[in-house]
């Protein structure tokens, strides 16, 4: 088929993530029922007051309530790789063995290939002769599930992806890194961006972990921040 651009959109979130962050965290504190707590709840303001001091204590647990879905596509198989790597998170990907390619498939080309023009015919010239040789197995009765052995990385996939906030923030925060590979890095940027459209709040969250930490924890620093190594030697 076609080289696609990535489509990241939030399927399903709680109705009041604010509210129910802040029901979670006054409840440790407070005598009353959490229902009531709830239904007392003060204005976002004072709400947010209590919820950063008890997320910067490390108190994570209270934004476990929170599950969010994403429906993505035009990933590649290579992104997706990477992504079922975290925990506690949810996937219900399109199979290769159940949904037989027909024709050219799709695929993501790699940015730095992208910006190639030799390297990138060669890149789709080799799609085509992949995806041909697809539809030659196809064509002699073998099996999708065993025909998509010679799909690439590069195939693209879509996927449902549901984790609760506390991961999410977890994922922004690997995977916003510039040591992560740039296509993982536009898709959890997108899924970021999705969730602070609806809650603004979480923008200071929903960063590099460089960010939040102050300092580069990675062997090496990408020169945004310095490491904490480096951080030490000037004190």
């Amino acid at each position: 088929m076609a080289e696609r651009k990535l489509q990241v959109n939030l399927i399903s979130k709680p109705e009041n993530i604010l509210k129910t962050v802040y029901t979670a965290c006054r409840t440790c504190y407070s005598a009353k029922l959490p229902i009531e707590v709830y239904d007392e709840a003060p204005d976002n303001e004072k709400m947010l007051t209590l919820i950063k001091r008890v997320i910067s204590s490390g108190h994570f647990s209270t934004i476990e309530h929170i599950q969010l879905s994403f429906a993505i596509s035009n990933v590649s198989r290579a992104c997706t790789h990477q992504l079922v790597r975290h925990r506690h998170m949810s996937f219900s990907q399109k199979s290769q063995r159940y949904v037989k390619e027909k024709g050219e498939f799709d695929y993501i080309i790699p940015n730095s290939i992208q910006n190639n023009p030799k390297l990138k015919e060669k890149f789709e010239n080799f799609i085509k002769e992949t995806s041909s040789l697809y539809q030659d197995f196809i064509n002699e009765g073998i099996p999708a599930e065993d025909a998509r052995s010679i799909l690439p990385n590069a195939a693209a996939s879509s996927l449902v992806a549901s984790l609760n906030l506390r991961e999410l923030i977890h994922l922004a925060n690997l995977r916003l890194c510039t040591r992560a590979q740039l296509e993982i890095r536009q898709m959890v940027k997108a899924m970021c961006d999705e969730v602070i459209k609806e809650e603004p709040w979480l923008t200071e969250y929903l960063v590099p972990k460089c960010q939040r930490l102050g300092y580069c924890d990675e062997d090496k620093s990408c020169g945004r921040l310095k490491t904490k190594e480096e951080l030490l030697k000037t004190v």
